[in-house]
């Protein structure tokens, strides 16, 4: 069970500080017995902006720091003696920020300013008690305190962003070498053996015609499916390797359905709808859905037809695939690496798969890709 309390989100903090710092400054000027007419009426107003400008500390942390400092001389000049709590906050927030420069030329102006306004204030204060009384309004230790603080946060903010880069750039160069360790492995194995394949097929084929003999529609399918495989793995090679590689998508898949035919499955396309730009992951993936659905009716729906049927929609790309197969109403579709692979696809696009045996008969398979949210 995880005990942890949950984080106070920033922006309920800076409020609570904010009505708090206004709160207590308007309290102690309500102590000293200010009446609310004419320069009183002038400080409680001062007061007020000094506290509630702090809100916008972390959007403006510079004009924020100007404003504490002009009110702070403000109130001090109507008679108001309350210390400046406003533009320590300003000078924390500035110095969090990085404006160190900026910070030290409004305190030290502020600092100077404070004593000047006192000696004009209503109190008719004498030299040596206003000095003395801006020491109480705002000392330097404090100002010092606050840029400290300011200072320390901001460099372990800094360093917390290099560490999280540092683990962002191990997790890449680890995910990169682990795609080239694929790359090598599938290049080593697969590409050889199915560079075998096809060079045996086209071979014999070459070899038929040379006779005068007819070339078995088996034999025209290996050849067609091994060049295929070929293409595909070595695109995927290249999608390991980041290479730029020749798109796959819908304008794919008349060639796809000319290949289907060669295994003697009779396939037909059709495509609805007004043709329009798609996001390439949403093309890649009907190039694949349509691929996938018509390998697993070749291997296993023992069926005669299949129709595929893609509609471009305003703000969709909707796929459905039809067999005549042997598929049972009543029984539950096993998904098999395929299956799963393309719901994977279609739910990390945000869209729906439906893949399950018609009544009167057959296989459908039916995908709707948003094209917003893959934008």
């Amino acid at each position: 069970m995880d005990r942890r309390r949950p984080a106070i989100p920033a922006g309920v903090t800076d409020r609570l500080i904010t009505a708090g710092v206004a709160a207590m400054l308007l309290l102690v000027g309500l102590l000293q017995g200010h009446s609310a007419t004419g320069l009183g009426i002038v400080g409680y107003a001062l007061l007020a902006v000094s506290g509630f400008a702090l809100i916008a500390r972390r959007r403006a942390p510079v004009a924020v720091l100007a404003v504490t400092g002009l009110c702070a001389v403000g109130y001090q000049a109507v008679g108001f003696d309350v210390p400046a709590v406003a533009f320590l906050f300003a000078v924390y927030a500035a110095v969090r920020a990085g404006h160190r420069l900026v910070t030290v030329v409004v305190a030290v102006v502020t600092l100077a300013a404070l004593p000047l306004a006192i000696l004009a204030s209503p109190h008719d204060w004498p030299v040596g008690e206003a000095f003395a009384q801006a020491r109480g309004a705002l000392e330097i230790a404090w100002i010092v305190a606050a840029a400290a603080a300011g200072e320390a946060l901001r460099q372990a903010e800094r360093r917390a962003d290099e560490a999280e880069r540092t683990r962002e750039e191990t997790a890449r160069r680890r995910a990169d070498e682990e795609r080239l360790h694929i790359a090598r492995e599938l290049h080593d194995s697969l590409i050889h053996q199915i560079s075998i394949i096809k060079v045996q097929a086209e071979v014999a084929v070459h070899v038929a015609r040379k006779r005068g003999e007819d070339v078995p529609e088996a034999l025209l399918a290996i050849q067609a499916a091994s060049r295929e495989a070929n293409r595909e793995l070595r695109a995927t090679l290249g999608a390991l390797r980041d290479e730029d590689l020749p798109r796959q998508g819908v304008d794919q898949v008349p060639g796809l359905i000319e290949r289907t035919r060669l295994t003697g499955l009779d396939a037909t396309l059709t495509i609805g709808g007004r043709r329009h730009d798609v996001p390439v992951a949403v093309d890649r993936t009907a190039y694949r859905i349509v691929q996938e659905s018509l390998t697993n009716v070749a291997r296993h729906a023992s069926a005669t037809t299949a129709s595929v049927h893609i509609d471009y929609r305003p703000d969709a790309l909707a796929i459905r695939v039809d067999d005549d197969g042997d598929g049972d109403p009543g029984a539950a579709v096993r998904p098999g690496v395929g299956l799963l692979g393309m719901r994977e696809r279609v739910t990390a696009l945000g869209g729906r798969l439906r893949a399950e045996s018609r009544a009167e008969g057959g296989f459908t398979v039916e995908a709707e890709l948003p094209v917003e949210s893959a934008a």
